[in-house]
């Protein structure tokens, strides 16, 4: 089983560079989502905590993977306080994601070595989050902050910053290379990879192939941007 401490999973985070968000509350259907994220590349998945019971479904995840694809880590995102992060952490969570900033959350999860990227909208709440350990800080809504134009702004004061966005950015070469360009490291994409036409036609091997393709396409561009 390959290592999922806290820096393993930071590293594996930068490297995979879009991370899938995803939630469901079929246990099955998640199982066979996440599956086809792994097969195509995507070992880093952020399962939303949404909807009633969805800890319970994370937890038949966790389970499962264990078993069946342990290089399989799984994060959970929307986590605006330190209980559920408890509860997510005690049932197997490699990595927590907020669309906030929670002092307690960044406290416990600093307790455990889990990896914790809070929700934060402002230079100085990047900055809070770094001097809470935070290493990779989650910019939210990203588009809506100010979308790779913020970023930019943010790196030229705060050159060590990590940001990873969520909301706005867009499955697209356009799109993708504005925000690498701009110096992120990472990025979370839902629907607008993991499609609700492909779910509701259970085409796992076309999440599997979509995932994929989005994968490769950054790569090519990271490569681009660091041969510049």
């Amino acid at each position: 089983m390959p290592s999922q401490d806290r820096l393993s999973v930071l590293n594996a985070m930068m490297e995979q560079s879009v991370i899938p968000v995803f939630y469901h509350p079929d246990v099955e259907l998640c199982t066979n989502v996440i599956q086809a994220c792994a097969n195509a590349g995507a070992k880093c998945v952020e399962f939303t905590n949404r909807g009633d019971f969805a800890a319970h479904v994370f937890l038949d995840l966790t389970r499962h993977f264990a078993k069946a694809d342990p290089s399989v880590i799984m994060g959970v995102g929307s986590i605006v306080d330190a209980p559920t992060a408890g509860l997510y952490i005690a049932n197997g969570a490699r990595f927590i994601v907020s669309p906030l900033t929670s002092v307690d959350t960044a406290k416990l999860c600093n307790r455990r070595g889990i990896p914790y990227s809070p929700g934060c909208g402002s230079a100085t709440e990047i900055g809070d989050a770094q001097e809470l350990g935070c290493e990779i800080v989650k910019v939210f809504p990203g588009a809506s902050v100010g979308g790779p134009d913020f970023v930019k702004s943010v790196m030229g004061p705060m050159p060590w910053t990590r940001i990873m966005p969520t909301g706005g950015v867009e499955p697209t070469e356009e799109s993708l290379r504005k925000w690498f360009s701009a110096g992120i490291v990472a990025c979370g994409i839902g629907s607008n990879m993991i499609t609700k036409k492909l779910l509701d036609a259970k085409d796992y091997k076309g999440i599997e192939d979509n995932v994929r393709s989005i994968l490769q396409l950054v790569k090519r561009i990271k490569t681009e941007l660091a041969a510049k």
